[in-house]
């Protein structure tokens, strides 16, 4: 009741563990595999190492967090070591997210890893990320354009692109990778940036003065760009924010969303949070006559 497939990639259930949280080791990604996701996106990776910045990365704040890690990253050669050891079963998924400088920079590191997982995505969206990475290029839609063919035109397996909501229209960009190769949208990355200040010290509490915001305070939002975006374009649709209950899965799906991914949640509910998720669905569709994920996939915007 819960298969689905993206892109031709069929997967056991529509819930994905997101970019960022847990994924940056092998052990971790098989342990979420192990818990019942569909799917596992790794944290987003470079070409080249990259620190990030110096803690403090993360902080709480009301209805999620703040985080700027800088899309640190040990490398590709480093990373590859890592992918090389996941172990998705045939109705699971590894997928590896991947930034970059330039279109070449990102071509290149798609063929560095096409062989060794289902799918790629392109964060082009961080707004936290250090000069020359992330949200630049996802605000622009010629530069996201440039990127997304020059992947596309790299590789054979399907290319995902992350866009952020930090534009003052979300529907222009996802067109824009669209037209140039891609072959689903994810959406969105986090918030912002935003800021915390410690109200002792009087400085901001991050390292990096603002970071991205995640969390249940983004849904509403990531959930109307969905909606906007499963309108625009032809291609499928991930839906990213806020994810912690089978409810809100479901928002998602009806908005337009062919699956999910989760990330924040983790932190407070623990890897169980994919079977409890499968379960509420499931039973969800039992209730109200569902009998598969398609079904329920844009039923919002039925007359």
């Amino acid at each position: 009741m819960l298969e689905c497939e993206i892109c031709q990639v069929k997967l056991k259930n529509p819930l994905m563990l997101a970019a960022g949280i847990m994924g940056s080791n092998a052990s971790s990604l098989n342990w979420i595999l192990r818990s019942g996701a569909g799917a596992v996106i790794c944290k987003s990776f470079s070409k080249e190492a990259n620190p990030g910045y110096h803690n403090p990365t993360t902080v709480e704040v009301t209805g999620g967090i703040l985080n700027a890690i800088g899309l640190s990253s040990p490398g590709v050669d480093v990373f590859k070591q890592e992918l090389e050891q996941v172990e998705p079963l045939p109705d699971q998924a590894s997928i590896a997210s991947i930034y970059g400088a330039t279109p070449e920079e990102f071509s290149s590191l798609a063929m560095d890893v096409e062989d060794l997982v289902s799918m790629i995505e392109l964060n082009v969206s961080c707004p936290h990320a250090m000069e020359g990475y992330g949200a630049s290029i996802g605000e622009d839609p010629v530069l996201t354009s440039k990127v997304v063919s020059a992947v596309c035109e790299s590789v054979d397996i399907p290319v995902i692109v992350k866009l952020t909501p930090n534009v003052t229209d979300i529907r222009v960009i996802a067109k824009s990778a669209e037209e140039a190769g891609a072959d689903c949208l994810s959406l969105i990355n986090s918030l912002g940036p935003g800021m915390k200040i410690d109200i002792v010290t009087g400085r901001p509490i991050l390292k990096n003065q603002f970071g991205g915001m995640s969390g249940p305070a983004i849904k509403p939002i990531a959930v109307r760009c969905v909606y906007d975006v499963y309108q625009t374009v032809d291609i499928p649709v991930i839906g990213v924010g806020g994810i912690s209950n089978y409810e809100d899965v479901v928002e998602f799906l009806y908005a337009g969303a062919s699956a999910v991914q989760i990330g924040t949640s983790i932190m407070n509910e623990g890897v169980e949070i994919f079977t409890k998720i499968s379960e509420g669905l499931e039973a969800f569709m039992n209730e109200y006559n569902f009998n598969s994920i398609s079904e329920m996939v844009g039923y919002g915007h039925k007359d």
